[in-house]
């Protein structure tokens, strides 16, 4: 599936003028904390429900990885309580660089839901523009929505197909890149990566302000990546071409970023949910380390 980049990301400016307003999610989180819903009540975009990435976006901790795949009927759940329509708009945000809003976006997508933007910039964008913010809970919940999950709307991938793919198509780890080379792992029990994967860390998807190269920087960056790994200049990407893309990182949720930005450069990816907290569970799979694939 590709998408044109006006049907995924929204600008600060147009989402102050939007009418009616849209479902809005505030989904910070960082690896190892602050606790995002603190960041929630010290101040919020007005109207904004604060969305839990390890509850609301995630199954319990387990074989399938840190972060795996919610079931369903508890993800439906989840964004019903924060006020997802079928037929209202989705805006997701974070701080700054879309890290965590992707993987509220990329649920959502995946689940069905039609209309998801992520704010650009998120909410150091929206305070630099000077619009106002609410700090606090809100006094009363948003109304109850009606978003009816149902499954298999992105390519997702689990750990066999992650192997064919990183062995015959394009495979990127949106770690960084000490922790692709297996120089350190700060969460995980074990460092490294997937054999064949090539390194393509997020930070690199986006400018210094958090906000994400336009579709064409990303589209080369993308190609040369490929060109890297032995798949020519990339011109086999994307939609109607021959190499299958997908991404994965320590538990899913910088993958979700780095789908996002292949698809606003107009290349469909598969997301491995369980990524390396899930490769790792099972030591029969292989490592590598250092900076070739392997």
């Amino acid at each position: 599936m590709t998408d044109d980049s006006a049907d995924l990301l929204i600008r600060v400016g147009d989402l102050a003028g939007l009418s009616p307003a849209p479902a809005l999610l505030d989904v910070r989180w960082r690896l190892g904390g602050p606790p995002g819903r603190e960041l929630y009540l010290a101040g919020h975009i007005p109207g904004a429900v604060f969305t839990d990435l390890d509850r609301d976006l995630a199954a319990r901790p387990g074989p399938g990885g840190r972060h795996p795949m919610p079931a369903a009927a508890d993800f439906q759940a989840a964004m019903r309580r924060a006020g997802v329509r079928d037929d209202r708009l989705v805006v997701v945000y974070d701080d700054a660089d879309s890290t965590s809003a992707a993987r509220a976006w990329w649920l959502l997508r995946y689940f069905g839901h039609r209309s998801v933007r992520v704010l650009d910039g998120g909410y150091l964008a929206w305070t630099a523009a000077g619009h106002p913010v609410e700090t606090g809970q809100p006094p009363s919940g948003p109304e109850p929505g009606d978003f009816t999950a149902s499954p298999g709307h992105l390519g997702l991938l689990d750990a066999a197909g992650a192997a064919a793919l990183a062995r015959a198509g394009l495979l990127l780890d949106a770690r960084a890149g000490e922790r692709y080379r297996g120089e350190t792992e700060p969460v995980d029990p074990v460092a490294g990566h997937i054999p064949g994967a090539v390194s393509a860390p997020t930070a690199a998807n986006v400018n210094h302000d958090g906000t994400f190269l336009r579709p064409a920087e990303l589209a080369k960056r993308f190609a040369e990546l490929a060109a890297g790994a032995g798949l020519g200049a990339g011109a086999g990407l994307g939609a109607g071409g021959e190499t299958t893309v997908g991404a994965y990182c320590g538990s899913g949720v910088t993958a979700a970023h780095e789908v996002l930005a292949l698809a606003l450069a107009g290349i469909p990816a598969a997301l491995y949910a369980g990524s390396w907290s899930e490769w790792i569970t099972d030591p029969a799979r292989p490592v590598a380390t250092g900076q070739d694939p392997g």
